[in-house]
């Protein structure tokens, strides 16, 4: 099993985080994809944050973390956003995510 913190951009911090969603080699992480691999870490009690998703995606990728920019960066952008609004509706009841989508409760963040 090779580390976590092997990964480009990736270190302790983000490696603690990966054990605590239950992704504990970086062979684990790249099968999952930074996709599935970021809702996991969510799921897991971690706080959304662009710059971890986006430094995730580019780890992965053998990229550094800043060498994205223009499309691509709104690309990842986007779907970083659907990944946390799912992340959202996922930790709320069936009826609050149903009044949030239509208006009736004040959205809240994560």
């Amino acid at each position: 099993m090779t580390p976590v913190s092997s990964i480009r951009n990736l270190g302790p911090a983000v490696e603690a985080a990966c054990a605590q969603a239950g992704i504990m080699s970086a062979e684990a992480l790249r099968a999952l994809g930074a996709d599935e691999a970021y809702r996991r870490l969510m799921e897991a009690g971690t706080r959304p944050h662009f710059i971890g998703y986006y430094a995730l995606v580019m780890g992965l990728q053998g990229r550094p973390w800043n060498d994205c920019q223009g499309a691509e960066k709104e690309a990842l952008r986007t779907r970083f956003d659907v990944l946390k609004a799912e992340a959202k509706k996922k930790g709320r009841s069936e009826i609050e995510a149903t009044l949030n989508e239509i208006g009736v409760i004040p959205r809240t963040s994560l």
